[in-house]
């Protein structure tokens, strides 16, 4: 990556990883997990229909033939992501959902794989099984002593595939719109389908506490918003693999964050998961493709 793309790259991880902490910090002050997502989506959709409006911005209507891909992707990308999270994270701590997103990149990985035909050396396809291997402990260990798998750990795992997906495919749709436009289709269109959680939001925001409006303001300003714009103008500037591998920062940084806000951290067997998930990824994503590089080398020379 050029030092404009690592930037806003690592930017973006900084603000998603904080955001575990505060999702849970609202969730335990006052709101449900759909009246959550409804409210900060409804914050970021407002702030990209205030930016589209401004005058003397040229903001353009998407393309008939994308309006499907764009619909999907939202739904994909946005709706199902942060339900999964959210619903989640009820049963889970920050960090552990931070370590379990922090997988996305082995997903990436077998998405291209499989879709975009890619191909992996033994060294990648190790480093997928041991990052498999890394996931399952640390699915196992949110649930404690019990070893049985967690239903809030299976949600976000789900979550971690479906921005796997969002990510991958988005990549096309950069070629023809800018970042914050994409990224405020993907926002309008993710953030219907939160309107289910519309019963009852007034109660929940005069119950809720002073520390869960000012998160849920925050999750919805910078996570929701700032954060996918900056991702995806990084994501025009360099390879989705490139752009992606920064995400194995963010279980540092949602572990820290948890820790210093929450003073909670994630079970020693989660814990562990993470270490081998993150070798895993980093098996795929840097000794596999320096060894596919190094070979592609020796086959131009010996031609």
């Amino acid at each position: 990556m050029n030092t404009k793309a690592f930037s806003l790259a690592l930017f973006t991880v900084l603000i998603w990883g904080s955001s575990f902490a505060a999702i849970r910090v609202s969730l335990q002050e006052g709101y449900g997990a759909g009246q959550l997502v409804l409210v900060r989506f409804v914050i970021a959709s407002a702030l990209f229909l205030v930016y589209a409006l401004w005058p003397g911005t040229k903001f353009r209507l998407p393309r008939k033939g994308d309006i499907v891909s764009i619909l999907t992707l939202g739904w994909i990308g946005i709706s199902v992501y942060h339900l999964c999270v959210t619903f989640g994270m009820e049963t889970i701590s920050a960090g552990t959902a931070g370590m379990l997103i922090g997988s996305g990149p082995i997903f990436t990985a077998l998405i291209a794989v499989i879709v975009l035909k890619e191909r992996l050396t033994p060294l990648g396809w190790l480093g997928l099984g041991i990052g498999f291997i890394g996931i399952v402990l640390i699915a196992f260990g949110a649930a404690g002593a019990s070893l049985t798998l967690n239903n809030g750990a299976l949600l976000v795992l789900i979550a971690a595939f479906a921005t796997s997906v969002f990510f991958v495919f988005q990549k096309n749709l950069l070629t023809r719109y800018t970042a914050i436009e994409l990224t405020a289709y993907f926002t309008w269109a993710g953030t219907f389908p939160f309107f289910i959680f519309s019963p009852g939001i007034f109660t929940t925001l005069q119950n809720a506490s002073l520390e869960a409006h000012l998160s849920t303001l925050y999750v919805g300003i910078f996570p929701a918003a700032i954060a996918y714009v900056t991702w995806s103008m990084a994501l025009s500037l360099s390879n989705a693999s490139s752009v992606a591998s920064m995400i194995y920062l963010e279980p540092a940084i949602a572990i820290l964050v948890a820790w210093i806000w929450l003073h909670e951290l994630p079970t020693s067997l989660s814990l562990i998961g993470g270490v081998i998930a993150i070798s895993g990824v980093l098996i795929v994503n840097v000794l596999s493709r320096k060894s596919q590089r190094m070979h592609s080398s020796r086959t131009v020379e010996s031609s």
